[in-house]
């Protein structure tokens, strides 16, 4: 992936409905351009799918979880899979015990399972804790 590649998908994370001329426009490449690089990314499996973000109170029967995950090896190439995963909400940088800090929001217990699972079978994930939210105390 090289810099444009890192700048369609900086884009696509903000609107992942935004239209290919107003992706083409803001990175100053051609229509053309931002269909075959995102086919590309789309066939390398680096952009696995398009999600629609909510407010925390518009789901309420959301699950929420955060999973700890220690990294052995090429750091890069697991955040790349982790951002590309549809349950990750969000992805943290973190000192101490663990790497990384994914935060995770599902549909359902089966769903979350999943998630967990395909996370794990990450190349380089080499350990995980997870904790589910299961309420907020102060906002």
């Amino acid at each position: 992936m090289d810099d444009l590649d890192h700048r369609l998908i900086a884009k696509l994370r903000h609107d992942g409905r935004a239209a290919v001329a107003d992706l083409a426009k803001a990175l100053g490449v051609s229509r053309g351009t931002i269909t075959n690089r995102m086919a590309r990314l789309q066939q390398e499996g680096v952009i696995t799918g398009y999600t629609v973000r909510l407010r925390p109170d518009a789901a309420p029967d959301e699950i929420r979880a955060w999973t700890s995950l220690a990294v052995e090896g090429n750091q890069h190439r697991v955040i790349r899979a982790l951002l590309g995963e549809p349950g990750v909400a969000a992805l943290h940088d973190t000192n101490g015990r663990w790497d990384l800090l994914a935060e995770l929001r599902v549909g359902s217990l089966a769903e979350l399972s999943a998630t967990l699972e395909r996370i794990r079978g990450i190349e380089g994930v080499s350990a995980s804790e997870t904790s589910v939210h299961l309420q907020t105390l102060r906002g």
